[in-house]
């Protein structure tokens, strides 16, 4: 087919998007927003429904879970798990934002060696109170907090309870220091930074910030977004995980096949187990027989989360019958 001089060459049609379940779990590149990855991702897999689990800031790379479909219903477990970074700090130097986007306010000079390093660290491991910064995503009167900082406006802001289980050391080399950090949700790393610098007494900021861990799920499973656009359709589906691996942390309770069909409509099931806020519910399949196959385990199908409370099961969060899928 010949166009006419000067015509375009007509766009290939768009793919339909479909209905796609699970968890993508992405390594952020710098510089993107957590939306910008989760709408390219999306693109990529033609998936119809998806949304990410919790905000990572463009400053920062690594971990950021995706989920598709059925597997949106237990994001906010995701939400709610520990997590884990590496966080470069540059000491001796404040900045308006608690990070290198930010303009520099104080510079002092750095007089510790890793003794002080790990005392500073240490005050601060344990139960704290943080004070959210301005340069962040929190609302206040509908609007994030960043919005008032670029306009000028300092809110007073109450702080926060966080818990740091723990801060590793893993390079110090004048004025850089390297940390891994383990802690509770809604920790912000920056301010974390800050409060070593003050308690060195040098200052310090935020300089590159990587997230390694979110509950079991960890960053070396992670894949980046140009390595997922080179797969095909079918590498790209096979990457995505059940939607049970949020709640993988969470107690594992079994129904047999009739027990399970009345939870997945929202009965109530008596079960003779402790109390428990959150676990993971299964049905149980028939033992396998192949004697090719010995001790292999039943196959289970995820069928949702529940609570245990005086001896009965009851349902939070539950898959439909067509979302519901056999695994080993």
């Amino acid at each position: 087919m010949h166009l006419p001089a000067g015509t375009a060459s007509p766009k290939p049609p768009r793919l339909p998007r479909r209905p796609l379940h699970g968890v993508l779990l992405v390594d952020k590149p710098l510089g993107w927003t957590s939306n910008d990855a989760l709408q390219k991702c999306k693109g990529i897999l033609r998936a119809e429904k998806g949304g990410h689990t919790g905000t990572l800031d463009p400053l920062a790379t690594g971990l950021l879970p995706l989920c598709f479909g059925a597997a949106t219903k237990f994001a906010q477990a995701s939400l709610d798990a520990d997590k884990r970074y590496r966080a470069t700090l540059r000491l001796g130097q404040r900045t308006t934002t608690g990070d290198g986007e930010g303009q520099i306010t104080e510079e002092r000079p750095v007089d510790c060696d890793r003794m002080a390093i790990e005392a500073a660290c240490g005050q601060l491991t344990g139960a704290i109170d943080q004070l959210p910064p301005m340069h962040s995503a929190l609302k206040h009167q509908g609007r994030a907090l960043y919005d008032y900082a670029r306009a000028g406006i300092e809110i007073e802001r109450p702080t926060r309870a966080v818990h740091i289980h723990r801060i590793d050391i893993v390079g110090w080399q004048h004025p850089t220091l390297v940390i891994d950090v383990s802690c509770s949700k809604g920790t912000y790393i920056r301010t974390l930074a800050e409060d070593i610098g003050a308690a060195l007494g040098c200052g310090a900021h935020l300089s590159a910030l990587r997230r390694t861990g979110s509950g079991l799920l960890d960053v070396k499973d992670a894949i980046t977004i140009e390595s997922l656009a080179a797969l095909t359709e079918p590498e790209r589906e096979a990457l995505l995980l059940p939607a049970d691996v949020l709640v993988a942390a969470w107690p594992e309770v079994r129904l047999p096949d009739d027990e399970a069909g009345r939870f997945l409509c929202g009965l109530r099931r008596r079960v003779a187990l402790a109390d428990a806020a959150a676990v993971r519910v299964y049905r149980q399949g028939p033992e396998p027989e192949p004697p090719d196959r010995p001790g292999r385990p039943a196959a289970r199908a995820f069928l949702g989360t529940a609570h245990i409370t005086a001896g009965e099961l009851i349902a939070d969060r539950l898959l439909s019958p067509i979302e519901v899928q056999e695994r080993p």
